[in-house]
Order: structure tokens, then C-alpha cells, then sequence
């Protein structure tokens, strides 16, 4: 063997080495979420893990995950910088995690970065994706179509409430997108039922004090949560504020249903994050977002607090009890 050929394939052989490898930059996923640390690190981040490692990636060897999240008032306004900078840093994949405004944030930041989404609106409908089965462009991912589901809670709360005629709804301006997809649904659902609704907005946190003052003045009798991850983020106070004024509530996400809310229905985010993350690590493979189509979240949750029902005086049907998938007592 001539030495220069000898040279190139100890170079070779080296590159390809244990070593070798782990000395080279690992791909970097940027987690633009409009979640918060506390609620992404005990759902949406492990089952992002977990679709991940299905694909063959783990977290610190051989993929890095860089986390953002723009807490405090105001924070949907902050995800078009966050995006910008996670640009700028060159990351490997944007994760938009937890809703439309993440997803359009980072699809207006690049063009050429891939980025994977959930949310709970049909992508289609907004133009984030050309279709469901080819998405074109540089973007795809998971999508819970939650916003169809605000009219199912509201048909949980009337099983239960048939008597009460107005259903109070605590919805956010802020978020055009699920503002005008929940409050569409929620209409025809409360057509068909022979319901009123009294649309209650909140975006910041007083807002929110000032909306319950608001649906107990209104003589409302129930109460459905949007499903908006400002709201989420804020389960402690809204619980608390129904505990206080005695309003049954519907939500959408289970944490609050343990924290105390009457109900909660909505999908199984774990489930749709697994699959987003599956999306993420074939992209790192080499596949091109405009080819793997938008993954349909199908698994579905509700969680009853039966402690909670008999604080407020309601008799919760068995055959809802025998439907849900968690009775917490």
C-alpha cells in the first residue's frame, strides 16, 4: 500500500472513530414553547424525549436541546425575537411547541430551518402547511384540532348542568387564531344545545381576576376554559377562582382537574409530543419536513374530580364516570 493511500485511510478511519464522533458538534433543537418550565418538563418535554429516542436520539449524547420559554406579560409578543435568535444561533430544528403563535413565530424566522409544530388547530386551514399529507416548504408536526374539542366540553358540562342556560367562557383575545376557531365551535355547540354564551376575554393576569368578578355578576352557570396556553399557565389562580366563586368549570388539560377544576377534557399532549418528537428525529436522519405528513393527535382524555362535584353540589351521571379515563375522589 503507497503511503498517501495508507495516510487517507487512517484519516478515514479515525473520522469514523468513537472519538471521533463525539467530538463533532451535536445537532441543536431550539424549544420555542409558549408553555412553561413547570408544565413542558412534566409533560410536552418527556414525550418529546421519548419520540426522540424512538428515532435513535438522546438528549446530551448525541442531540442538544436548547429551551426557551418568554414567561410574563405579554409573552406571545416575545416569540418573534426568541425565533429570530434561535435563527441567528444557527440551531438545527425549531421546535413551536404548544400552539399556532410559536409555529407562525418560527415560520416567519426562516425559510430553510426545519421546524416541527403542535398545536390544536387545522394547520391547512391557517396556512401554515399546503396540506396535511405534503406540507411543503420547511415545516410540519402534530396537530390536536383542540379547538374542535371546546364544544365537546361544553356538551360534558350540560350532561351535567342541564339546568343552566348561559355558560359563561373564559377565552383569549390575544391569540386570534384559537380566539376565533374555540368561539366558532363553541357557538355551533351551544346552538344546538339551546344554550347562551357569555364570551369573557383575559389576556394578563388581572384580566383574569377582573373576568370572574365579570361571569359571576352575569349569573352564568357554568364555566368553559379555553384551551390557551396563557390560561394553562395560569391553572393555579383560575382554579382557585372558581373554587371561590363556585363555578363549575370545563377545561381542556388535566392538571386541572387535579388541581382542583370540576373536568377536563381534551388530547393527549404526552401522545401528541412523542409524535413530534418521532417528526424531529427523522428530520435530523435527513428528511425533509415537506415530506413526512401532519401527524393527527387521536388519543383522547377525561378526567372527572368527583371531590370536587360534591363540593359544589353535583351528582356527576355513571355513565360519564364509566366513560372517563381518571375519576379523582
Amino acid at each position: 500500500m503507497r503511503r498517501r493511500e495508507f495516510v487517507a485511510l487512517l484519516g478515514s478511519a479515525l473520522a469514523s472513530s468513537p472519538v471521533a464522533q463525539a467530538q463533532q458538534p451535536l445537532p441543536v433543537i431550539g424549544w420555542l414553547s409558549i408553555g412553561s418550565p413547570e408544565s413542558d418538563n412534566a409533560i410536552r418535554v418527556p414525550g418529546f424525549r421519548q419520540g426522540l429516542e424512538e428515532i435513535g436520539y438522546i438528549e446530551g449524547q448525541n442531540v442538544a436541546i436548547e429551551y426557551r420559554w418568554p414567561q410574563g406579560e405579554g409573552e406571545y409578543d416575545r416569540l418573534p425575537a426568541i425565533a429570530a435568535d434561535m435563527v441567528r444561533r444557527r440551531v438545527t430544528l425549531i421546535a413551536a411547541i404548544g400552539g399556532a403563535p410559536p409555529a407562525f413565530a418560527a415560520k416567519a424566522a426562516t425559510a430553510t430551518i426545519p421546524i416541527v409544530f403542535t398545536l390544536g388547530v387545522d394547520p391547512v386551514r391557517l396556512g401554515l402547511v399546503a396540506s396535511l399529507n405534503r406540507p411543503g416548504g420547511n415545516i410540519t408536526g402534530v396537530t390536536g384540532l383542540s379547538a374542535e374539542l371546546i364544544g365537546k366540553r361544553l356538551d360534558l358540562l350540560h350532561e351535567v348542568l342541564p339546568t343552566a342556560t348561559v355558560v359563561a367562557v373564559l377565552i383569549n383575545p390575544a391569540n386570534r387564531t384559537a380566539f376565533e376557531s374555540e368561539t366558532s365551535n363553541l357557538q355551533d355547540a351551544a346552538l344546538t344545545l339551546g344554550l347562551q354564551l357569555d364570551l369573557t376575554q383575559a389576556s394578563t393576569a388581572s384580566e383574569i381576576d377582573a373576568a370572574f368578578e365579570s361571569i359571576v355578576k352575569s349569573g352564568a352557570g357554568a364555566l368553559v376554559v379555553s384551551g390557551d396556553t396563557f390560561f394553562t399557565n395560569r391553572k393555579d389562580q383560575i382554579v382557585t377562582l372558581a373554587a371561590r366563586y363556585a363555578i363549575p368549570a370545563a377545561y381542556v388539560w388535566p392538571e386541572f382537574a387535579v388541581a382542583g377544576g370540576l373536568m377536563s377534557y381534551g388530547t393527549d399532549r404526552a401522545d401528541a409530543q412523542r409524535q413530534a418528537g418521532v417528526l424531529a428525529g427523522k428530520i435530523l436522519k435527513g428528511a425533509k419536513p415537506a415530506d413526512l405528513p401532519v401527524q393527527q393527535s387521536v388519543k383522547f382524555e377525561l378526567v372527572i374530580n368527583l371531590k370536587t362535584a360534591k363540593t359544589l353540589g353535583l351528582t356527576i351521571p355513571p355513565y360519564l364516570l364509566a366513560r372517563a379515563d381518571e375519576v379523582i375522589e
